[in-house]
């Protein structure tokens, strides 16, 4: 007699109530790191398709769910519309202004607002900073906030007609950490280019021109004129300033230069030697 398998029940079993009753999950909440374990949970929360709902229960069901997988992470607005903060995971080669590394990481918010007939229509999605007044080296609101709903078009476009804020929350998360990535390596390769560049222009200082022949025959032929004019300079100086003695030592001398220079007596002295040489004459008459 063949004897059944024991039932061995799934860790994500999740019965599904509709929305007069209280959804109940068997399993606690999963790790909020796990993707994949956080979509299949999704997927078997999510009301059958067996029946059919109104599009304002699959809402309720939906939020629900939602609650369920970000339990501190989603705060509701009113009946249709909430928000859901998703920390991002910023690669390591971030930095800050400073230059340091692992700066905090960002968190965006994604709002999410359900028209009356979604999940047929697209839901109404804004993003921005969870706190506007951070500031992130690599991430710049509100600049960056089309650039990351864009990326949330071609989701909404395969997802039409099915419950899909989960999907949108993990796509807007992979993208904004996509261009935190990118944005990091262009950073980190501006700030490795500008250090090469200043260590080449640091090396120069040590690093002459590289000597060739003809280089070498230019250099001496401009030293040996550079040499040869200065001497010719220097003897031109030395023949000037000869030239400029002797004329000196030429120049006649004024009364008054003689006078000065005591080589000339008074007018009494002179007429006193007159004087004498007159009675010397005199006497060799009388002899």
């Amino acid at each position: 007699m063949q004897m059944a398998a024991p039932h061995q029940p799934n860790v994500l079993e999740a019965p599904f109530h509709s929305s007069s009753t209280t959804t109940q999950t068997t399993a606690t909440t999963p790790n909020y790191s796990s993707r994949q374990h956080l979509k299949h949970l999704y997927v078997l929360c999510l009301p059958s398709t067996s029946f059919k709902m109104t599009a304002t229960e699959e809402q309720t069901e939906e939020i629900e769910v939602l609650q369920s997988i970000y339990p501190d992470e989603l705060s509701l607005i009113s009946e249709t519309s909430f928000s859901i903060a998703l920390v991002l995971d910023p690669p390591s080669n971030v930095r800050t202004a400073d230059g340091s590394h692992n700066p905090e990481p960002p968190t965006i918010s994604l709002t999410v607002s359900f028209p009356p007939a979604y999940p047929s229509v697209a839901p109404e999605l804004d993003v921005s900073l969870e706190d506007p007044g951070t500031v992130h080296p690599t991430l710049d609101f509100p600049s960056d906030k089309e650039l990351l709903l864009s990326e949330l078009t071609e989701a909404i476009e395969d997802n039409l007609g099915m419950p899909m804020v989960f999907t949108l929350a993990s796509t807007i998360k992979d993208a904004a950490e996509t261009l935190l990535g990118k944005r990091a390596d262009e950073a980190e390769a501006e700030r490795e280019a500008k250090i090469r560049k200043e260590e080449e222009k640091e090396n120069e200082k040590f690093h002459g021109e590289l000597v060739t022949k003809e280089r070498f025959l230019a250099w001496r032929e401009g030293f040996v004129k550079e040499k040869r004019e200065a001497e010719e300079k220097k003897a031109a100086d030395l023949e000037a300033e000869a030239g400029a003695k002797g004329k000196a030592k030429e120049k006649k001398l004024t009364g008054k230069e003689l006078w000065e220079r005591g080589m000339v007596g008074d007018v009494g002295d002179e007429e006193e030697g007159d004087e004498l040489v007159d009675g010397v004459g005199k006497l060799k008459v009388a002899a």
